[in-house]
């Protein structure tokens, strides 16, 4: 029985242009989806794919504009018997962010796989098509449904709770953490390791067409509390701090998010270190702080904007989230 994806495109480099097959620079979203399914037509995937463009926008620009169409186009593709599953072209910037916001509002029913590339459509050595065959033979697996949102990137399956952007250049840009990735997959082949792990195949949050306005806090040396409250306005209703080493922060800046927090803004200490966890400390609970655990700054964002938006603001509720209880 032929598998039936339906294909929503954003934009990004897997359908740029760059003009010159060696250029540096290119324009991101010039490729419609449906010249993008005319090129894909050719390599014998062994689906039928139906597609509709949402946006064709680099994903720097990613944002509520476009996730707002993005959602609900993923939602009714889902509900529709004769689809089996869903593929989104994304850019790969703030690939991460979306594929984890789509995770927490997604039932895990039928498989979502998110794809990009780091080359433009017409540079040598493009890796879009490839992404794009391994991105299909993903969704049309039935082994794929009860994982969640996955992401395929360079001959890998990641999770979206785990998959980072790791590099500026290259095929290999992405890495999961914790967990690094959890398939391996070829146009003809794929792999996972181990069995799918969302026993409740519901989405864990409601969508919300208007999340709240949650500020990342960048730390570095020398930063001070007038830095940190240059950040925070009468709109922010959380604050996700990129702490140092695991999550570490100066007492003067301490003292600034204590009064912060004290005031009902619910902080977040995350870390700017690309791996590691932030295990929540003895004094978080004085200072009314949560630990981001094994998310990063741009993902503690994106679950505590969802948990905003639902009403919670205690941070032991807000706790139990990031640890996944």
């Amino acid at each position: 029985m032929t598998t039936r994806l339906t294909v929503l495109a954003t934009g990004g480099t897997i359908a740029g242009i760059a003009g010159s097959a060696i250029a540096n620079d290119y324009t991101a979203g010039e490729i419609s989806i449906d010249e993008y399914l005319k090129k894909v037509g050719v390599l014998g995937l062994g689906a039928e794919l139906s597609g509709r463009q949402i946006a064709n926008i680099d994903s720097a620009d990613m944002g509520p504009e476009v996730w707002n169409l993005l959602h609900p186009a993923i939602a009714e593709a889902l509900a529709d018997p004769d689809c089996d599953g869903v593929i989104v072209t994304h850019g790969t910037d703030t690939l991460e962010e979306t594929a984890f916001l789509l995770d927490l509002t997604l039932p895990a029913t039928k498989p979502v796989v998110v794809v990009g590339a780091m080359r433009p459509a017409d540079a040598v050595g493009y890796d879009g098509l490839r992404n794009f065959a391994n991105s299909v033979r993903v969704a049309g697996d039935p082994l794929a449904s009860g994982r969640g949102v996955l992401v395929v990137m360079g001959d890998r399956v990641f999770a979206a709770r785990d998959v980072r952007k790791v590099r500026t250049r290259g095929t290999e840009a992405f890495r999961g953490f914790p967990r690094e990735s959890i398939g391996l997959v070829t146009p003809s082949t794929l792999e996972w390791f181990g069995a799918p792990w969302r026993g409740n195949t519901d989405a864990a949050f409601a969508w919300n067409n208007d999340l709240p306005q949650v500020a990342i806090i960048y730390l570095h040396a020398a930063i001070c509390a007038d830095d940190v409250a240059r950040q925070v306005d009468a709109d922010t209703k959380g604050i996700v701090v990129a702490g140092v080493g695991e999550g570490n922060m100066p007492e003067r800046v301490r003292k600034e998010l204590v009064r912060l927090a004290a005031s009902g803004i619910p902080v977040v200490r995350a870390s700017r270190a690309n791996e590691g966890l932030v295990d929540r400390e003895p004094e978080d609970e004085a200072n009314r702080f949560v630990a981001a655990r094994a998310l990063n700054p741009q993902k503690a964002r994106i679950l505590l904007q969802l948990l905003l938006a639902g009403g919670e603001t205690d941070p032991a509720a807000i706790q139990r989230a990031f640890d996944g209880r």
